[in-house]
């Protein structure tokens, strides 16, 4: 008998709307939710195959438990009696620094990823967290947090109303957007420029976003922040700066153009290869529009300088008026957020609390960077123990991370290692234990992290569109249950996992005064949530004590889970909204233009002017078909354009005697790698191109359409040397390398390289 469900989609940050075909409790078929008050009916490649991810065969359906050096088949209790048996000792014996913990991207994506790890990382009590971000966003976290106070107070650009969009490194046309969440980001796009509005983009590649484009901008990889400097440097000098109706709320200003006096666009073009009045040319645009936002993303983030190019896009923002306005960057407001508190001073954003062992590379955000992992695990000091066993939940970083060669090897080196994982794949392969969740159909959703990000204010649940297939357990429950076991309560009632947080979190709001429950009695609040389930129960207590909640009486009509459950489709809160001065958390109070950590590191962007573009440099792409490492296994997401092959631009191919489709040897300072050459104008001239999660041809993994078409993984050509100082962002974009064809002895050699 067929049916239909509703389901958000967790394959991307778009979180689009889908309403799925159930025949005989299996997703048979996906469509765009046209009545979702968010999405509207859009739906990508990887939505529409909503049904083949779910039931991929090779998706692991009970645990497995390593006996006698392999993995076996086991039961829900011995595998956490496993997880208990091999953790603690190595807490009680090393300490609990000596248990790593190691997050992935889909952590983000789910309720269970949103709701437990922060309780396992607290409750080992560990300092050796890794997690994705410091492979892709940390420097727009520590940008955030050393203007705003608070590193998850991101601007994202007011899609819907800007009349300029300035985009930095950013590809949403196949990325479906990053760090702003917006569903149908090409047709918002679209309507953008029907408008009359102005589209810019900034990348070395001609992706699909630059054809759309009004104005691309080839920029040499890795000079991004320069560019920008250079902008708010025109801004200054031209008398252009105007901070608009967020000028209460700014601090530094004469201080920040002093620190800037320096990168002028004559000074900056060399470096950039972009001629002096073009990028005054882009700072008079961006000034002169009625609104403008300017938005920078992966291709910004992932360089020597990120932290600073991600500065200086909300540094821009200031500078024209553009920050906290309609049409330019606004903070979006989720149902989740924390009951807002009135306006003032808070406790700031510190970096570097605590080092790595090996390197002593400085925290960020209670992380350290994941380039870091193999040493940490791999060499010996006389600070720390080295980490001897990891819990990696939704974690690729043999694929995701620099020289996965060794991180491969480091892994098997562990005294033990659990993977909360799907599949068996490079790293998971290692574990002891794997815990594999159900298929998304299987689970409910919310999504805790988008909703801060996105570009219209709204809330949405979905509960399971299948029950849980026999011998399943709940992704839920399987975090709660790796909570219990890794800190010592295994055993206890995972339902204790949730009643714990409900109880802190409604005595802490009972207790303050900003509180709409202040001075109620936390157990009668417990007992009013509403919901199935704990995590329905938290969900309940978030909406309630929230921005938009009903404070549990306080508000009549406000927000629950019970009205949420009434709209099936969503409930629209509106466009974003001025917000400043309140979510400010600065010591001051304010904006705080020149942060400290910022103008130290500024010398070093100024040392950069020096450079000159010499030799090839290699950058990273994606594909609309896939996410990372962990799409490749479904077949109607692979072939045609979602290709492993290294694009070359006509010039270099005819210098280096490359010819399309023929193999040619890459290699960097991590290693080397061959791939087929695909010869396009699609990048600039210097630059050539490996798309990344690609590498699927170790053995002991059980992904088997994936390795019928492994491709290269191209972090193998990083040795995890390269890192952005403030963020511990691994350079992953601009990095020099040799490329020959593999049949002859051709070598482009850079400067850098030899």
């Amino acid at each position: 008998m067929s049916r239909t469900a509703l389901r958000i989609c967790p394959l991307c940050e778009a979180t689009c709307g889908l309403t799925l075909t159930i025949d005989d409790g299996r997703v048979t078929g996906a469509r765009g939710d046209r009545d979702d008050v968010f999405s509207k009916g859009f739906i990508c490649p990887k939505g529409a195959a909503f049904g083949a991810v779910d039931s991929d065969p090779d998706r692991l359906r009970t645990p497995l438990v390593r006996v006698d050096g392999e993995l076996r088949e086991a039961t829900w209790e011995e595998a956490f009696d496993a997880v208990a048996a091999g953790i603690r000792p190595v807490v009680e014996r090393y300490g609990p620094h000596a248990v790593g913990v190691v997050l992935g991207n889909p952590n983000v994506h789910t309720m269970a990823g949103a709701l437990y790890p922060p309780l396992l990382i607290a409750g080992l009590g560990t300092r050796s967290l890794f997690t994705a971000s410091t492979l892709d966003q940390m420097p727009k976290h520590v940008s955030s947090g050393l203007l705003f106070g608070d590193a998850n107070l991101i601007p994202v650009p007011d899609l819907d109303r800007t009349d300029h969009l300035l985009l930095i490194g950013a590809n949403p046309l196949e990325s479906n957007g990053s760090l702003c969440t917006a569903p149908d980001f090409p047709g918002r796009l679209r309507a953008l420029k029907a408008r009359g509005g102005t589209l810019t983009v900034v990348d070395p590649r001609r992706t699909r976003t630059a054809r759309l484009a009004d104005h691309h901008l080839a920029v040499r990889p890795g000079t991004d922040a320069l560019l920008l400097a250079a902008m708010a440097h025109t801004l200054f000098d031209e008398d252009l700066v105007d901070l608009g109706g967020c000028a209460p709320y700014v601090d530094g200003l004469d201080e920040l153009g002093a620190a800037l006096r320096d990168f002028t666009p004559e000074a900056v073009s060399g470096a950039c290869d972009v001629d002096a009045e073009t990028v005054r040319a882009l700072a008079r645009e961006l000034a002169a529009a009625p609104t403008a936002a300017v938005y920078g993303r992966i291709g910004s983030c992932t360089v020597p300088h990120g932290t600073l190019a991600s500065w200086l896009v909300d540094v821009l923002n200031v500078l024209t008026g553009n920050l906290d306005r309609p049409g330019g960057a606004l903070f979006p407001q989720a149902a989740t957020d924390r009951t807002p508190r009135p306006a003032g001073p808070g406790r700031g954003f510190a970096l570097g609390r605590w080092h790595s062992r090996v390197r002593r590379h400085p925290e960020a955000k209670g992380e350290l960077p994941m380039s870091a992992l193999a040493e940490e695990i791999d060499t010996p000091t006389d600070e720390g123990e080295p980490v001897r066993a990891l819990v990696a939940v939704a974690a690729n970083p043999v694929l995701s991370a620099p020289d996965g060669d060794r991180l491969d090897k480091a892994l098997g080196s562990l005294d033990f290692m659990v993977s909360v994982d799907p599949y068996l794949n490079e790293t998971s392969r290692h574990a002891d234990v794997v815990l594999p969740p159900p298929p998304p159909a299987q689970s409910p959703h919310h999504d805790f992290a988008f909703n801060t990000l996105a570009v219209r204010n709204q809330v949405r649940y979905t509960r399971p569109a299948v029950p849980l297939e026999p011998g399943r357990m709940a992704e839920t429950e399987i975090l709660a249950r790796l909570v219990l076991a890794a800190t010592g309560m295994h055993g206890a009632d995972p339902a204790a996992v949730d009643d714990l947080v409900v109880g802190r979190t409604l005595g802490k709001a009972a207790g303050d005064p900003h509180s709409p429950v202040h001075g109620r009695d936390p157990k009668e609040l417990a007992a009013l949530l509403g919901g199935g389930s704990g995590p329905e129960r938290r969900l309940d207590m978030m909406l309630r004590l929230g921005p938009y909640g009903d404070g549990f009486g306080a508000e009549p009509g406000g927000l629950t889970l019970e009205k949420l459950l009434a709209h099936p489709h969503g409930i629209d809160l509106g466009p974003l909204r001025p917000r400043l001065p309140q979510p400010l958390k600065t010591r001051s109070g304010k904006v705080e233009l020149l942060p400290a950590p910022i103008a130290a590191d500024l010398p070093r962007l100024r040392a950069a002017l020096a450079d000159r573009p010499g030799g090839l440099v290699l950058v990273g792409r994606r594909h609309l078909r896939s996410n990372n490492s962990w799409m490749h296994n479904v077949p109607a997401l692979t072939g045609g354009s979602n290709r492993c092959t290294l694009h070359v631009h006509p010039d270099d191919a005819g210098r280096l005697g490359v010819r399309d489709g023929q193999p040619v040897r890459v290699r960097g300072a991590g290693g080397e790698v061959t791939a087929p050459a695909e010869v396009t104008d699609a990048v600039r001239p210097g630059v050539v191109s490996l798309p990344h999660g690609w590498g699927h041809d170790r053995p002991g993994t059980r992904t088997r359409h994936a390795a019928t078409d492994p491709g290269v993984n191209v972090n193998q050509l990083l040795d995890g040397s390269l890192l952005d100082p403030l963020s511990g962002n691994a350079v992953l974009n601009g990095v020099p390398v040799e490329v020959a064809p593999v049949a002859e002895a051709v070598t482009e050699t850079s400067d850098a390289l030899t």
